[in-house]
């Protein structure tokens, strides 16, 4: 049987644009690429994961308009559970305007629309759904409040907690005690603790601050991998040969691919290694959900670079 993850975040009607360079402030650059897609953290996430074996439950709201419908028909094409999906008659769906450059990198406006009226009652409503997942994965797209009742709810049935920390904002203490896992690039580790992730040595920093105030485990996003570093472990992760077309999605791809392996039972540093597997994956492609990896495809690529690591279903 799947492991049941339960996914707390935004969903958007992305609109890419890719050229060659981004343009200056006030001027225009010619894209040769243009993309509409569905977006958002958590609708990305929650695909992703179906997409690597799990069954997927997403909390969330979308507006009473086309873009909300044609949201709610393509997470029903990827398989994700929508029953705790809430219309909002009075806020137009969220939307994201992505830019990407030659070199992949990327560029983000978010309007978050109904994504800002999703409630703490909206949480309770999904009370039963968190209390029986194997996992929590929550992100920063949705109100804060509403972030942390469903990690209350997690905590309290003994629900692993996954947080990936965007958009960057500063947390409260309270929050950061109750992630088991916490997943931040280099600006949002920047937001988190005031340290300039640039390295191994400084994400190394930012990880140990973060223990400190109580996360679990953490693994930053740095230059060249990533860094796991937990109370009884660390782990560099570095980045796998794979050509990058565009990042956007990676950081989504990775945190629904940890939840999965954590659901699955497997140690942290397994889960982290599949994660990393299924994020290089993701920014081989253009578009967020273009990108998202099935599970055949990252267990291709970690059998191609890291033939130890074994990560099968249960």
């Amino acid at each position: 049987m799947s492991p049941r993850i339960v996914v707390v975040g935004g969903v958007a009607t992305d609109y890419l644009v890719r050229g060659r360079s981004f343009p200056e402030p006030g001027g225009s650059a010619e894209g040769d690429v243009f993309q509409e897609a569905l977006g958002g953290k958590g609708a990305n996430a929650a695909v992703a994961a179906v997409r690597l074996g799990a069954h997927a439950t997403l909390v969330a709201r979308v507006g009473a308009d086309g873009r909300g419908l044609a949201q709610v028909a393509r997470l029903q094409r990827e398989g994700v559970s929508l029953d705790a999906v809430r219309t909002d008659a009075t806020t137009p769906s969220g939307a994201v305007l992505v830019m990407v450059d030659g070199h992949g990198r990327k560029q983000t406006f978010f309007s978050p629309g109904a994504n800002h009226r999703l409630s703490i009652r909206d949480v309770l409503r999904s009370a039963e759904w968190i209390a029986t997942a194997k996992v929590l994965l929550v992100q920063l797209e949705v109100p804060l409040d509403a972030v942390q009742a469903a990690v209350r709810l997690a905590r309290a049935a003994g629900v692993r907690v996954v947080l990936d920390p965007a958009p960057a904002v500063p947390l409260p203490e309270v929050l950061l005690e109750d992630v088991h896992v916490i997943r931040p690039n280099a600006l949002e580790a920047r937001t988190l603790t005031g340290i300039r992730v640039h390295d191994r040595a400084s994400a190394r920093r930012a990880a140990r601050n973060l223990l400190l105030r109580g996360v679990g485990a953490a693994i930053i996003a740095a230059p060249g991998g990533s860094l796991l570093v937990s109370r009884e472990e660390e782990a560099w992760l570095p980045d796998l040969p794979v050509d990058t077309v565009d990042t956007t999605g990676a950081g989504d791809a990775f945190s629904a691919a940890l939840s999965v392996g954590l659901a699955e039972s497997h140690p942290l540093l397994t889960a982290a290694q599949f994660a990393h597997a299924a994020a290089a994956i993701a920014t081989t492609r253009l578009g967020a959900q273009a990108g998202l990896p099935y599970r055949d495809e990252v267990l291709g690529l970690l059998s191609d670079v890291r033939p130890e690591v074994r990560l099968a279903p249960p």
